[in-house]
């Protein structure tokens, strides 16, 4: 008979997994409510101002000389280079606006500068690409249920979007409760995470569901901690390696993608968290067991019943 050999009790925590779980999605979902999400400039509507310096502004100044100026809602911006800035102004459009900003500039600034273009993003467009992205998520969450079902079982499919959906409510939960900016860059960050942690999930089932038709003894908790453990390794090195990625592009990809990198590296975290725990919690939450996963018999065979 197979010897199961555990390394690490993952599930013993199930638990205390579980709680913690239910607490950061509570939280999440009443900051959801309650503060919503601070949508960018791409949702709410707005004026986009391009201006390039011949030296690097520092941005901090420029956007205190906007302020200082009358804009409202200044976001100030490298854009491509360190000498070409993007500033967003939640305020309407006027014919003027791209001059208005160049004069207040010049105001405080001794080194040239130029108005490359000014336009407007209107409201009605923003909340077209805020219903779309939403559908989006909705319809990538129904397509990987249908997925999972398809190439494992039913528990399995929902299992796979209950850490989905968990990972996505607490990275909103995160925007909306440091009150971070959500435009589409953030956007993509979330289904870009709903894919990362999907393919963690499905590398983890794929195991489960190998060791319930391989191993001969030992129970659901202890199979599914020997799957996890034979994941374990692959596991931390493709998140580790991600996050080292994402951890530069969080200190020196500039201020345009800075909101990206933060919700790709909550969501690899949290995305590694749930394959580990959400997941196989849900399956064993769920009575998952041997019979869900054996293989149809075919007409005639002999089914061999060795080790």
């Amino acid at each position: 008979m197979s010897r199961i050999n555990r390394s690490i009790d993952f599930m013993a925590k199930r638990k205390i997994a579980g709680m913690l779980s239910i607490i950061l999605v509570t939280l999440s979902l009443v900051s959801l409510a309650v503060n919503q999400l601070k949508l960018g400039l791409d949702f709410t509507g707005g004026t986009l101002v391009e201006v390039a310096f011949e030296k690097a502004p520092e941005l901090n100044l420029l956007r205190n000389q906007l302020e200082s100026a009358g804009f409202s809602d200044v976001t100030v911006q490298s854009f491509g280079t360190d000498r070409d800035v993007l500033v967003r102004l939640g305020q309407g459009f006027s014919p003027t606006v791209g001059d208005d900003v160049l004069q207040a500039i010049r105001q405080n600034t001794e080194s040239g500068v130029e108005l490359k273009r000014a336009e407007f993003v209107g409201a009605q467009v923003g909340e077209e690409l805020r219903d779309q992205g939403g559908i989006g998520m909705l319809l990538a969450l129904a397509l990987v249920m249908l997925y999972v079902a398809f190439r494992f079982q039913f528990k399995f499919s929902v299992a796979s979007v209950v850490a989905l959906a968990h990972d996505v409510i607490i990275m909103l939960g995160m925007f909306s409760i440091f009150q971070l900016d959500f435009d589409l860059t953030v956007l993509a960050a979330v289904l870009a995470v709903i894919g990362y942690s999907l393919n963690d999930t499905i590398v983890v089932f794929d195991r489960v569901r190998e060791n319930f038709r391989r191993l001969r003894t030992g129970d659901a908790i202890e199979i599914v901690n020997v799957s996890l453990n034979q994941t374990l390794g692959r596991t931390l090195i493709t998140s580790l390696t991600t996050i080292l990625v994402l951890l530069a592009l969080f200190f020196f990809g500039g201020e345009l993608i800075h909101n990206f990198a933060v919700a790709l590296l909550v969501g690899v975290i949290v995305g590694t968290y749930s394959s580990i725990y959400v997941a196989a919690n849900i399956l064993l939450l769920m009575k998952i067991d041997r019979e869900d996963l054996m293989l149809p018999e075919k007409e005639g065979e002999v089914m061999d019943d060795r080790p």
